[in-house]
């Protein structure tokens, strides 16, 4: 099979196009015959040489894909042979077969072709486990998605006013900011050209954001707890600018009885990763079905641009996801 891998470490000049045995499923696995991969942050992190594959991973980039089911492996009941499905992987998406635990795979949702369902796994999970059970967001509070263009926002976005939230965003361009609205955001602010803090505040109110889920890190750790709400609760799922935040006053924290937490996706065990493919299943997935949710997808390229691919990635240039298509 083909498969996309990194000859060294750093920027989307290490990627290459090479061959690879095609993987047997072990117990608990499917092998899926890949349509199309997702591009994501982590991605070019793990190119970089700051995000390595778990143990026992695929040193083949990739965290989500969709595709068929062409073989299951001992204890597997589901799914089946021939079923389309999409998946989250630990890594190895980047290639014409990939292996998947069974209880991370779901089916493609009625509504999307195949090779749309890729934009699923990697965006819903971390939205979903992070908004809803993390930060415990509900109907008629109001969110902030920093970000909001991103895969990650975009998807942020739709969940959120799905359930009835106010949601605020940034984002770098008016074009972005756009693009947010059209998702159904209630406020985009242009970062670049406006002091978020001011304009959060004037929308608001006295009552503040009772949820950020920030993926800048630095400078935006201090402007976020002054915009957050009594009992409001901060999660943070990257570090774009910094994971350091220097003179940081913790008495917001104290006076208003915030919470901060944050969390990574792809070193949890399949257990846990699988208790988020159930609550998806029953909470998500219908909505998906019915056509009331779906990935943005910015654009698609065959396997063999895989760098181009990474360089839309890293110029923030794009509005959703971006996908890589087998051909398949």
């Amino acid at each position: 099979m083909r498969q996309v891998y990194f000859d060294g470490h750093g920027g989307p000049e290490v990627i290459r196009l090479g061959d690879a045995p095609i993987p047997e499923p072990g117990p608990g696995q499917i092998l899926i015959e890949v349509a199309a991969a997702g591009i994501n942050r982590p991605d070019c992190l793990q190119r970089a040489g700051a995000y390595p594959p778990p143990p026992g991973e695929s040193q083949i980039p990739g965290l989500e894909v969709s595709g068929r089911v062409v073989a299951r492996g001992e204890g597997v009941a589901a799914p089946r042979e021939g079923e389309e499905v999409c998946a989250l992987l630990g890594s190895g998406g980047y290639a014409d077969y990939a292996l998947a635990n069974a209880p991370l795979c779901l089916p493609v949702p009625k509504a999307l072709d195949v090779i749309s369902a890729a934009g699923l796994p990697e965006t819903y999970f971390t939205v979903f486990d992070n908004l809803f059970t993390r930060g415990r967001l509900k109907s008629g509070e109001t969110l902030l998605v920093h970000g909001g263009s991103s895969g990650i926002g975009a998807t942020a976005i739709q969940l959120a006013k799905h359930f009835r939230t106010r949601v605020i965003t940034t984002a770098g361009s008016d074009e972005k900011c756009a693009f947010c609205r059209t998702l159904g955001a209630d406020l985009a602010i242009n970062y670049k050209t406006q002091d978020f803090v001011e304009e959060v505040k004037k929308f608001a109110g006295k009552h503040g954001v009772d949820v950020v889920l920030d993926m800048v890190g630095g400078t935006y750790l201090q402007r976020n707890l002054s915009l957050m709400a009594p009992e409001g609760r901060l999660i943070q799922i990257g570090f774009l600018q910094s994971p350091v935040a220097e003179k940081f006053d913790m008495r917001p924290i104290l006076l208003r009885r915030l919470t901060l937490t944050g969390s990574t996706l792809r070193a949890r065990s399949v257990a846990q990763k699988a208790e988020i493919a159930t609550a998806l299943r029953e909470r998500i997935w219908p909505l998906l079905d019915k056509g009331l949710l779906k990935p943005p997808i910015h654009a698609t390229f065959p396997l063999e641009m895989a760098r181009e691919a990474h360089e839309m990635m890293d110029s923030s240039s794009h509005l959703g996801k971006i996908l890589l298509v087998t051909g398949k």
